[in-house]
Order: structure tokens, then C-alpha cells, then sequence
């Protein structure tokens, strides 16, 4: 039997990179999957035939994960589509990069809509739905830990919100048998940060395995987190970086 039959699951920014793979990952486990999207209509409707091959049911649903009522709607969508919520997966992000002293007001709030006040407003929407056993995990970034250039540094500063979130979030739901998590990527090979970008080489330099994670690498961690044997988890962090970290 599959680790997550008859599990329901919502994956935020779902149409692509490390969201897809999360996405299609929790499928092959047994749970059926709701996605958001913003633009990428065509790459969200492969995702879930993609789903739908595995025999599970998939739903995809256009939400602005900036939009404080497009996030709510995308939830109580997923509940009606799935016919209840159990897992939530808090995916969606941008990245804006600059200099503070060149960083524009448009941009630092566009940051924070997405992927700090993203993320609140997702799980504040899906605690009713979550019954004893479900999940809440988040995906934020090594770079909370490690800035690597300067113009990340309020892109960072998002994802490092990201890590006192979790933890209060597992203090308040812990009663409910309720876990939350957060899993940090280092350096994965999505249209974001392709592995033959720019930069690429620089970032290989600095982790021991020496390499670009794939995205399938974060989504294991994700479908173990979802699964039983992660029950006792919460308030963790587990940094799926090659080494960057250590």
C-alpha cells in the first residue's frame, strides 16, 4: 500500500520546477493533488495528467499566491475538489534580486506578499481543514542561513522568516497532532537557477557534493515529511543543500 493512500494534498506554485516534482512525487505515494499557478496554465494541466497517469486525482487552480483572497479561494477550491485537505505544501515564491541601497519599495513588498505573507495566509486557510495527522510543510531556502551574494539579501531575509513561522506554527498545532516543517534547498536546477546559469559553477564550488540538487531530491524530503514515518517531526528544518550548510 501506498505510504499516502487516500491523503489529499495542496501544493502551492505546483505548475513547475521543485513544486511539480513535489506535486507528482506525492501522487506516486498515493495522495491526490491539488496545484496552484499563476501563469503557467499549459505547464499546470501537464502536471496533473501527470498526476492523473498515477491513478490519482489532480486539480489545478489559478491562484496569485500575492492576492490575500486568491490564496483562500485556491484552498477552499482544493478542499471542494478533493473532498478535504491534509497535507499543505507552501511552495509558491519569487526572487528579486539588488542591493539594499538600490532595492525599490515595489520589489521588497512584492517579496514579502509572496513568500512570507503567502505562506501565513495558506495554512491560516487550511488549519480548519486539517485533521489529526496532517501536515504543513514549507519550502524555503539554504540561503536563510547562508548569504550567498549580496544582492540576495532581502530574498534571504524572506526565507529565514520562514524558519520562526515553522516553529511557532509547530508549538500551535502540535496539540492537534498537527506537524509542521520547513525544508531549505540549496543550489536545484529549476528555470530560476538553471545548473548552466551564470552563476552556476560558483555555487557548486561552495557545497562538498559539488553538484545542483534536482528537483525530485527536494521532493523526497517533502514526501517523507508527509508520510508516517515523519509523524514525530515538527519544528524541523531539513536543509537538502549537498553540504552547503555544514
Amino acid at each position: 500500500m501506498k505510504q499516502l493512500a487516500g491523503k489529499r494534498a495542496l501544493v502551492t506554485g505546483g505548475s513547475r520546477g521543485i513544486g511539480a516534482a513535489i506535486a507528482v512525487a506525492l501522487a506516486e505515494e498515493g495522495a491526490d493533488v491539488a496545484l496552484t499557478f499563476q501563469n503557467s496554465g499549459d505547464r499546470a494541466r501537464a502536471v496533473v495528467a501527470s498526476i492523473e497517469r498515477l491513478g490519482r486525482r489532480g486539480v489545478a487552480i489559478q491562484a496569485d499566491s500575492a492576492d490575500p483572497g486568491a490564496i483562500r479561494r485556491s484552498v477552499d477550491e482544493a478542499v471542494a475538489a478533493l473532498g478535504g485537505l491534509d497535507i499543505l505544501v507552501n511552495n509558491a515564491g519569487i526572487a528579486r534580486y539588488n542591493t539594499i541601497a538600490d532595492f525599490s519599495v515595489a520589489d521588497i513588498d512584492a517579496l514579502l506578499a509572496v513568500n512570507v505573507r503567502g505562506p501565513v495566509l495558506a495554512t491560516q486557510a487550511a488549519i480548519p481543514h486539517l485533521g489529526a495527522g496532517g501536515r504543513v510543510i514549507t519550502i524555503g531556502s539554504a540561503g536563510a542561513d547562508r548569504i550567498v551574494g549580496a544582492p540576495g539579501t532581502v530574498y534571504y531575509m524572506t526565507k529565514s522568516a520562514l524558519q520562526s513561522f515553522t516553529r511557532g506554527l509547530a508549538q500551535e498545532l502540535g496539540p492537534k497532532d498537527i506537524t509542521a516543517n520547513l525544508v531549505q534547498p540549496g543550489s536545484t536546477d529549476t528555470d530560476m537557477n538553471p545548473a548552466d546559469g551564470e552563476s552556476a559553477d560558483y555555487q557548486r564550488s561552495l557545497a562538498p557534493l559539488g553538484r545542483f540538487a534536482a528537483p525530485a531530491d527536494i521532493a523526497a524530503a517533502v514526501t517523507f515529511l508527509a508520510s508516517p514515518g515523519a509523524r514525530h517531526l515538527t519544528g524541523t528544518i531539513i536543509n537538502v543543500d549537498g553540504g552547503l550548510l555544514a
